[in-house]
């Protein structure tokens, strides 16, 4: 194998592949400086918190008030292990509610034919 192919075998394919292999180098660069990583885990907390106040407010109103309190949970999962656990839950809930959906749907075209 030449050092091209090589090269070209480790490099991520696809957009979101690059996408993530720089965001993990990122990761790495921060977690080597404590002081800068405390202060990123505190900025997420509080875009997190923030974006699900703002769900909250909007859970009332019309609109996607749950959905953007859900992103931010998610927000926070990404620094805290329960939130993750809990955006986990939820996106495992709504998979299983989109199957039966789906079985619904293929059940009642199946009786009308």
């Amino acid at each position: 194998m030449t050092s091209d192919t090589a090269l070209a075998a480790a490099r991520p394919a696809g957009r979101r592949e690059r996408a993530r292999a720089r965001w993990r180098a990122a990761r790495l660069r921060l977690d080597a400086y404590p002081r800068l990583r405390v202060a990123y885990k505190v900025g997420v907390a509080l875009v997190g918190v923030l974006v699900i106040v703002v769900g909250l407010v909007l859970v009332p109103l019309p609109g996607p008030g749950w959905l953007i309190v859900f992103v931010g949970v998610a927000v926070l999962g990404t620094e805290f292990p329960a939130a993750h656990r809990v955006t986990q839950a939820v996106r495992r809930l709504a998979r299983r509610a989109l199957l039966r959906w789906r079985a619904w749907r293929a059940s009642r075209a199946a009786a009308r034919a």
